[in-house]
């Protein structure tokens, strides 16, 4: 089976992420998480990716003038990881077609 490659967006502690990780370990699981983003550095789930092999970034939000000047640094960092989907698993930012167009 080929697995689709994963990007998940959290905001926080990440228990959404982890289970979806825990999922992707089945061998029957169609799908390998393979990046975890966040727009909170202080993200806790983050750590939990990072220790489990996973890539992680932070786009923080605060940097960013307007909601569609962070969704492009977002979509930017998310096409870096050779995705096929993303999932928002806690992820509590307000999306705009910046970033929802490319990955719908």
């Amino acid at each position: 089976m080929i697995k689709k490659r994963v990007g998940v967006l959290i905001s926080g502690r990440g228990s959404n992420m982890r289970a979806l990780v825990e999922a992707s370990r089945q061998n029957d699981y169609p799908a390998e998480i393979l990046f975890v983003g966040s727009n909170n550095p202080e993200a806790a789930g983050l750590a939990f990716a990072e220790a489990h092999g996973i890539s992680i970034a932070v786009v923080d939000h605060r940097n960013f003038a307007s909601r569609e000047a962070f969704d492009g640094a977002l979509h930017r960092e998310l096409t870096r990881h050779n995705l096929d989907i993303i999932c928002c698993a806690g992820f509590m930012r307000i999306m705009t077609s910046v970033l929802i167009k490319p990955w719908s």
